[in-house]
């Protein structure tokens, strides 16, 4: 790409679901200006337009493709900014911007994940560091596995912004065949839910673990569908439906696929292996560890009754045993 400052969108991370999203936006023929702030990974995709850790079957057009390793470069290439990267790393992965370098652009979160000692989804985050307007800040969420979207499997994105025009735009650049886009203005509610969504994961992989089943699964999901509801009601009183897709949707692939890295995390638990080597063995971040430490901070304010989430941090954060949690649960739920 000879001019990045002539680039449709600038994405900031290198995971999995920031190399999805660039296969999705260059697939569609948008010019894409990427932020890899990893040098080996940076330099790989420079040189071979492929991300030799993540999803590694995707290639990338050159032409429509370039790496940079300036953040302040990267986001002063265009006027959509998309953040996709683990929301513990947020602050690290922003470092060294301008304070008005966001001035002006739409900023995007692809983040499902609660920015640590703050204590604030992303959006929220983004709107108090940098001063950006909520009109001009788009959320990004799914239910969405970026391995399912980089194998072109049908996908139904949700754009949440108060600003519909924003979300409208930033829609446009994603819809194809197989990405259905939804336009939201619930951006509290979608961002909070597909932060709840990993921690509730992490009790279904755990309860797998420990071997429990489908039958037992769907009424721990269907459950954590109702805490859900309570505390995201508590932190932002709206109009919106439970059971739509960035909600209750997210929460259930979340909770099921093969995918999911906080499911696995949880499975692991439930199997025997203790947090910190669970953590250890994960070769993604599973934003759902971060989350719950942070969500339960929160609730301590909110006083939400979520015997599940609270059963999650436990486990995560007491060493509390799986077996008698889990065991306790079944007891709670109905």
């Amino acid at each position: 790409m000879p001019d990045h400052k002539a680039a449709d969108v600038t994405i900031v991370g290198s995971g999995s679901w920031a190399t999805a999203i660039a296969m999705v936006l260059t697939s569609n023929g948008k010019r894409v200006a990427w932020y890899i702030d990893r040098p080996e990974i940076f330099r790989h995709v420079r040189r071979y337009h492929q991300n030799p850790r993540y999803i590694t079957s995707v290639k990338f057009d050159p032409d429509l493709i370039e790496p940079l390793d300036d953040i302040n470069e990267a986001v002063g290439a265009s006027e959509i900014i998309i953040l996709v990267t683990p929301a513990a790393f947020l602050k690290a992965e922003l470092e060294g911007l301008d304070d008005d370098a966001f001035s002006g652009k739409t900023v995007c979160s692809g983040i499902k994940g609660i920015v640590p000692i703050d204590n604030t989804v992303v959006g929220e985050y983004i709107h108090m560091q940098y001063d950006v307007p909520y009109d001009d800040i788009v959320i990004i969420t799914g239910p969405s596995h970026a391995e399912e979207v980089s194998m072109e499997k049908l996908t139904y994105l949700t754009f949440a912004s108060p600003g519909r025009k924003k979300a409208e735009t930033v829609a446009v650049l994603f819809s194809n065949r197989w990405i259905m886009t939804i336009i939201s203005r619930d951006i509290f509610g979608t961002e909070y839910a597909a932060v709840m969504k990993n921690i509730y994961a992490i009790a279904a992989g755990i309860a797998h673990g420990l071997g429990y089943g489908d039958n037992f699964t769907a009424v721990l999901l269907a459950n954590a569908a109702g805490e859900m509801r309570r505390f995201v009601e508590a932190i932002s009183p709206d109009i919106r439906d439970i059971t739509d897709s960035p909600y209750l949707g997210d929460l259930l692939v979340t909770g099921y696929s093969q995918f999911s890295r906080n499911r696995a995390l949880g499975h692991m638990i439930g199997k025997g292996f203790s947090v910190s080597n669970a953590l250890l063995e994960m070769t993604q971040v599973a934003e759902g560890y971060y989350a719950s430490g942070c969500i339960n901070e929160v609730n301590a304010r909110e006083g939400v009754d979520m015997p599940i989430a609270d059963a999650v941090y436990r486990i995560l954060y007491k060493n509390a045993s799986p077996l008698l949690e889990i065991k306790g649960l079944t007891k709670r739920l109905k």
